[in-house]
């Protein structure tokens, strides 16, 4: 026990040292930095007006608002928020969010490798994922708060999954469907990819199991749990991007980084394409690429030897250089042909699960080694442990900070009024570029009369009018499906009137309320949620049960 707890705070401490620089005032000048801000403010402002989830940024596009969290993975923007509740700016909040990321991974990548390894070889893991050049560049060059989080739950999601096939606990039955779903909710890009691989790592394990179909019906059931637990997300944005614009503007097949970027260490904060000398990193790390070269001339070494975990070692090495191959050109008729890949938008993402595989594989180095009773093994321990730390050390911050508040961004028309990303993305398709500021949220199309607003929401608006005769009036929103109106607490009919919602009014004083609901493919989603959730429930109700029991 104290051995763990010797373990556990080395493990915190090192990726405490990895995500310090998050607690540095200021803003870090990441690639998305900016515009997590602004979600955070947006997401928050729609959560306090009641939405328990929402999907309308009503700020953004001039005004005009934008479904743009019916497709952005919502985790961290629900994390801001909790913390923006005490006080916490939402400047602070995307710093916050990765440096809890961060702890989060480093403590169950060490649970998780610590089953295969030992104590020595989950610390050297752990080490090794918190200190992967990949993971600062996500920190502290992108900012993509949404990617570390996912890097977070994926090693949460195999020690869950390890633990259930080790003990066959349903606690662990219901972590891994949990984490499963928080994954989803963390990045969908990244969620598909771990979960691909997560598939395969199943597989593998149940190599020579007992039981085995029932291992897999297990397995499936943990899957559609997962998968129903985070519907609300997953399936509105796949069903509905039908609604919008400019959700793949990579060309994917532009962004092969060269095998000499991959092992040669470099650092930049430029952007993907550029040909910059700043340009940004796409490094496996030598550290990493040093232990996979010790785990497969080990693994030679004793490839006659019986190892209880050869398959998993033989699975993660093989998948290793897959990936290398699959982030190189050569492999562009594959990423051509194969519908799902180009949704990755950039081969190096691949990178992501390459540092979760080397880093898992850097721990099979130390398995099952007590330090405790050699001294030459204890300071082959210290040395890797200290090596790690000293080659990623100096990826471990940003280049500088911007000092600033949350009000310069949410009061600067170049962040606000915008869409959130490049150019005109997560539009609604019927406009056809950023609609120009309208002083006045009403304008009468036809006819004429006034207009005196009653309440005035971020989803929902009532107001008074007074038509002086038959009219239309232009809701100067973005028009998409969901928008819907009553006059005098009856149903009108919301148009389209060039990508604006309109609608007729008769004659006379009429008290008009217009609100965003759900679609039905967002009702269907929430109603997954709850058949997922009561499952989960009553599940969790015989497990809690079961340990008073005993």
């Amino acid at each position: 026990m104290q051995k763990n707890i010797i373990s556990i705070c080395s493990v915190l401490i090192i990726a405490l040292i990895a995500g310090f620089a998050l607690l540095h005032p200021g803003l870090p000048p990441t690639h998305d930095g900016e515009y997590h801000v602004i979600r955070f403010y947006e997401f928050d402002k729609v959560l306090r007006d009641g939405n328990l989830y929402p999907r309308w940024a009503p700020d953004l596009n001039n005004g005009f608002g934008i479904p743009l969290f019916n497709y952005v993975y919502p985790l961290p923007n629900y994390f801001a928020s909790f913390l923006h509740a005490f006080g916490v700016s939402f400047i602070d909040a995307f710093k916050l969010n990765m440096f809890f990321a961060t702890l989060f991974g480093a403590f169950f990548f060490y649970l998780w490798a610590k089953e295969y390894w030992g104590n020595a070889g989950g610390v050297i893991s752990s080490a090794f994922y918190s200190f992967s050049p990949y993971r600062f560049v996500d920190t502290y060059i992108r900012g993509s708060v949404g990617e570390v989080w996912a890097l977070a739950f994926f090693p949460a999601l195999l020690w869950s999954y390890f633990c259930f096939q080790k003990t066959r606990k349903k606690k662990f039955f219901i972590l891994t469907s949990v984490f499963l779903a928080f994954l989803v909710y963390s990045h969908n890009i990244l969620a598909l990819i771990f979960f691909v691989f997560f598939i395969f790592y199943a597989l593998v394990m149940l190599i020579g199991k007992e039981q085995r179909i029932f291992r897999i019906k297990d397995f499936v059931l943990q899957v559609v749990i997962g998968l129903g637990l985070s519907s609300p997300f997953w399936i509105p944005a796949l069903f509905e991007t039908k609604y919008v614009v400019g959700l793949q503007i990579f060309d994917v097949t532009a962004h092969f980084p060269e095998l000499y970027e991959l092992i040669i260490p470099s650092w930049g904060s430029g952007f993907s394409g550029s040909q910059s000398f700043d340009k940004m990193s796409f490094q496996i790390g030598v550290a990493n690429i040093i232990a996979i070269i010790f785990v497969v001339l080990k693994l030679f070494k004793n490839s006659k030897k019986n190892n209880p975990e050869k398959n998993i070692i033989i699975f993660f090495v093989v998948s290793f250089f897959l990936l290398i191959f699959l982030m190189l050109s050569y492999s562009s008729w594959i990423w051509t042909h194969f519908p799902l890949l180009p949704y990755l938008q950039f081969p190096w993402r691949l990178l992501s699960l390459e540092i979760v595989i080397a880093s898992f594989l850097a721990g099979g180095l130390f398995q099952n080694i007590d330090i405790r009773v050699s001294v030459r093994k204890k300071i082959i321990f210290i040395f890797a442990l200290v090596g790690v730390i000293f080659l990623g050390i100096n990826y471990a911050k940003p280049a500088f900070y911007h000092m600033r508040s949350d009000n310069y961004y949410t009061t600067r028309s170049n962040f606000i009024d915008s869409t959130n990303s490049i150019g005109n993305v997560f539009n609604t398709k019927w406009l056809v570029s950023i609609p120009l500021k309208e002083k006045n949220k009403m304008l009468f199309n036809s006819g004429s009369g006034k207009v005196e607003f009653v309440r005035k929401k971020s989803t929902e608006v009532t107001f008074k009018v007074d038509a002086f005769t038959d009219s239309n009036l232009i809701f100067n929103n973005a028009y998409f499906p969901g928008w819907t109106g009553t006059m005098d607490s009856h149903e009108i009919k919301i148009d389209n009137f060039s990508g604006r919602d309109s609608f007729a009014i008769p004659k006379g004083s009429h008290i008009v309320e217009i609100k965003l609901k759900s679609t039905p493919i967002q009702n269907f989603s929430y109603l997954c949620f709850v058949i997922a959730s009561t499952v989960l429930f009553f599940s969790s109700i015989k497990t809690f049960s079961g340990i008073i029991k005993k």
